[in-house]
């Protein structure tokens, strides 16, 4: 069963969630940060980027980065800009994008159930991530941005999120990329809490380094508190919970700085690309190839043990294509390789082509719902950057303190 954990949140004023209200700290870098945050001190990226409030070339992971993240935090509080909810609660989150529409239960969940493998993951985490986000969760006291998580809807939750957003929601606004934002507090969260109870199974569809992370503070805090018993604040982290059906994945495409001619002529001859192909492969076991001005269709190599991980189209080029030609071993590691979210289109792969940014770029069949959930049921990961979820989730309007 799933625990759902009511929590007492920290969330703007209605009238200043849309000012507060950012993207993930993960989908822009310092940089896009800082030029999102100018002139706006309200906005949340001062907190989960802060170092956009110090000298640029700051070390993004020095005691002082942590510490501003903090303080940034605290002042959000001493401001007024955020104000604490007087019972613990849950709320209901929809997005609206492009006629699409998806609706989630905002909710915290147990760090047990993680480490349990109640919640499942499907992709590796990097050691080096999970130690900046532990720092700032412990530093902060709080988990400052949700994870995305999935689950299979008989249609019993489904429709108990339609009674409430059926009334007028807390918060309702659209944000800078176009994607409406509503949000509803719920009163009687007992009725959830059964319901999940009845859930078999979590996925975490965005967010596997947010969920480490809590994992890990937990660890950190148990050691801090002699009297630890499983009930403490800092053993759940906030989640905002889809059902399947409603989810939406885009490609992750992918880029190779440094290539040899002679080694994709030799690529495409030997795997019979077909030239002026359509920038988006047009079905799934096809990539689509940018180079030299045109885009190529190339039919993805077979793999040689077929399970659900080696059978997706992300490993497929891995094994077939990747490996064997460029010598990308590691994708997780290798400096010759980047990953484009589907979000940016093939308009940006092919300009990175053509400005000599990188040699060549391919754009990816998205990875299916269907194919996540049988990697992760199997008890197998997917190479690194296989989804891009999309719409993204705002950070900075629920906050989780412990």
């Amino acid at each position: 069963m799933i625990h759902i954990h009511p929590f007492k949140a920290w969330r703007p004023e209605p009238n200043k969630v849309k000012q507060i209200a950012c993207v993930p700290y993960d989908v822009i870098d310092t940089d896009e940060a800082r030029e999102m945050a100018s002139g706006n001190p309200d906005s949340f990226l001062h907190v989960i980027r802060p170092e956009i409030d110090l000298p640029e070339g700051f070390d993004l992971y020095a005691d002082e980065t942590y510490r501003k993240g903090a303080d940034n935090l605290d002042a959000f509080k001493e401001r007024g800009l955020l104000v604490q909810e007087e019972v613990p609660s849950l709320y209901i989150y929809q997005l609206k994008w492009h006629n699409r529409t998806q609706t989630g239960l905002f909710a915290c969940v147990s760090v047990e159930d993680y480490d349990n493998g109640l919640i499942v993951k499907h992709e590796l985490t990097r050691p080096d991530k999970e130690d900046d986000r532990t720092r700032h969760i412990l530093t902060q006291q709080a988990h400052a941005e949700p994870v995305m998580l999935t689950f299979r809807d008989s249609g019993s939750i489904g429709g108990l999120m339609d009674t409430i957003t059926a009334t007028e929601p807390l918060y309702s606004f659209t944000a800078g990329d176009g994607v409406e934002h509503l949000v509803w507090r719920v009163e009687d969260t007992s009725v959830f809490v059964r319901a999940f109870g009845e859930v078999g199974k979590l996925y975490v569809a965005d967010g596997h380094h947010r969920c480490k992370s809590a994992s890990r503070a937990v660890e950190a805090m148990k050691k801090e508190n002699p009297g630890h018993t499983g009930s403490e604040e800092y053993n759940f982290f906030p989640a905002v919970i889809f059902p399947m059906d409603q989810m939406h994945i885009m490609p992750y495409n992918r880029v190779i700085y440094k290539a040899a001619d002679s080694t994709v002529l030799r690529m495409c001859r030997e795997l019979k690309a077909v030239s002026d192909a359509p920038p988006r492969p047009t079905r799934a076991g096809h990539v689509s190839v940018y180079y030299e001005n045109t885009w190529h269709d190339i039919k993805l190599p077979e793999p040689r043990e077929r399970t659900p991980a080696t059978s997706l189209d992300v490993s497929r080029l891995q094994t077939g294509i990747l490996e064997p030609y460029f010598s990308i071993t590691n994708p997780r590691t290798d400096k010759n390789i980047a990953f484009v979210g589907g979000i940016r289109g093939t308009d940006a792969l092919k300009k990175a082509v053509d400005t000599g940014r990188v040699s060549l770029a391919f754009s990816m069949h998205p990875t299916s719902i269907e194919e996540l959930v049988e990697v992760s049921d199997a008890g197998m990961l997917m190479p690194p950057k296989s989804t891009w979820f999309e719409p993204k989730l705002r950070s900075g309007i629920l906050i989780h303190t412990f």
